[in-house]
């Protein structure tokens, strides 16, 4: 049996699906409009693992002799969203798009926040979470009142700063956003937002971050292996999108180089079954504020870092390597934008330069990860281990 390292390259999309229009998402390309801005980006070992042999992807240079086992995959889900993308990944189609709150939440929602936190709420609107912090941050550090918002995503997003509010005080309000907004004003996350800083254009967001997410409401492959008495180790956000189910350990990261210093740290460990690692900062760092040139050094600090990740592997580990969804830096708004998502896999033992071309669905990953452990198959996905297995 082999063990498999799972890493997800939050919203590295590689081109718009056939309805993204649908998403209101017309010639997005994550990845291939950063590579169109900043020509000279160096991303080596993505290239040599297949990237740029992926179909569709015309952007980058083409390897002769790919490491990898390269493809991509298309969402059948409806959303474009970190739960709907990682559930689906995992065997879950969301055939019904989370509650969003284009407006704000209404009243009675907002009352009975403040009348069990002893909050008051401001701003309750959808925001940029940098922008919110400029309009509510001050007025927040001298009232004290919480700052709600919320976004394209099915979020309800808590702000509150550290020295104003305490972490645990944040979390559970979090905790009590999350018992309100239920049945049916379920929203997909309640996210902790905590910052620091002392006025506009200082404040900063922390690591200090908590997802609180809905239950799958169905099994998931991560159920599925820890079922068969094997580990599901979570790096990074996995833990909270996931809502711990299916988890047997997890650790949280404060960026994305922490994030694959645990991963190593984990392969080197004993341990069997998968180890499975979001690295967010490309997404909420980069993606969400527009920053195409603050993402592009993030692929370049990743792509750095791939090779001490293949050296740690043990000779019948798999990596598969894979986005979410996409979050255009290029693009108009702050919002996700719907993409294909780049698959990346490489073993010693598999082949090399196997062109999975385009999946009908992100779970056809999940299933192949339940096919390569040998643990029930999801409901959903269809696996592709053959094609890879010597």
């Amino acid at each position: 049996m082999s063990r498999v390292v799972w890493v997800i390259i939050d919203s590295v999309g590689i081109g718009a699906l056939p309805d993204s229009k649908e998403f209101g998402d017309i010639g997005v390309n994550t990845l291939g409009n950063i590579v169109k801005e900043h020509r000279d980006i160096k991303i080596p070992n993505l290239i040599k693992l297949g990237v740029g042999n992926i179909d569709g992807v015309d952007f980058l240079e083409k390897t002769e002799s790919p490491m990898g086992i390269f493809g991509k995959c298309s969402e059948v889900s409806q959303g474009k969203d970190t739960t709907t993308g990682h559930w689906e990944m995992t065997g879950i189609l969301v055939e019904t798009p989370f509650k969003t709150f284009e407006n704000g939440f209404p009243k009675e929602i907002i009352d009975e926040f403040e009348r069990r936190t002893g909050r008051k709420v401001v701003a309750n609107k959808p925001a940029s979470g940098t922008a919110i912090l400029d309009e509510y941050g001050e007025h927040q550090m001298k009232i004290g009142d919480v700052i709600v918002y919320t976004s394209a995503d099915s979020v309800f997003q808590i702000a509150a700063h550290e020295e104003i509010i305490p972490l645990d005080e944040l979390y559970k309000m979090c905790e009590i956003a999350r018992e309100i907004m239920m049945g049916d004003n379920a929203v997909a996350r309640i996210i902790a937002r905590p910052y620091i800083g002392t006025g506009v254009g200082k404040f900063e967001r922390t690591s200090n971050r908590r997802d609180y997410s809905l239950n799958p409401f169905e099994p998931t492959v991560l159920d599925n292996i820890k079922e068969s008495s094997l580990d599901v180790i979570a790096v990074g956000k996995i833990e909270d999108i996931f809502n711990g189910q299916g988890i047997t350990e997890a650790i949280h990261t404060k960026d994305n180089m922490h994030g694959v210093d645990e991963t190593i740290n984990y392969i080197k460990k004993e341990n069997n079954g998968l180890i499975f690692t979001n690295l967010v900062d490309f997404d909420s760092k980069y993606g969400h504020r527009r920053d195409s040139l603050g993402y592009r050094k993030a692929l370049e600090e990743f792509d750095a870092r791939i090779p001490e990740i293949i050296e740690s592997l043990n000779d019948d580990d798999i990596l598969i390597i894979n986005a979410d969804h996409g979050n255009d830096p290029t693009y108009k708004g702050t919002d996700h934008t719907r993409e294909y998502i780049p698959v990346l896999v490489y073993g010693k033992s598999l082949k090399t330069g196997v062109n999975l071309g385009i999946r009908n669905s992100f779970a056809d990953i999940g299933a192949t990860v339940a096919d390569i452990l040998n643990v029930k198959m999801p409901k959903h996905g269809t696996s592709f281990k053959d094609e890879m297995t010597k």
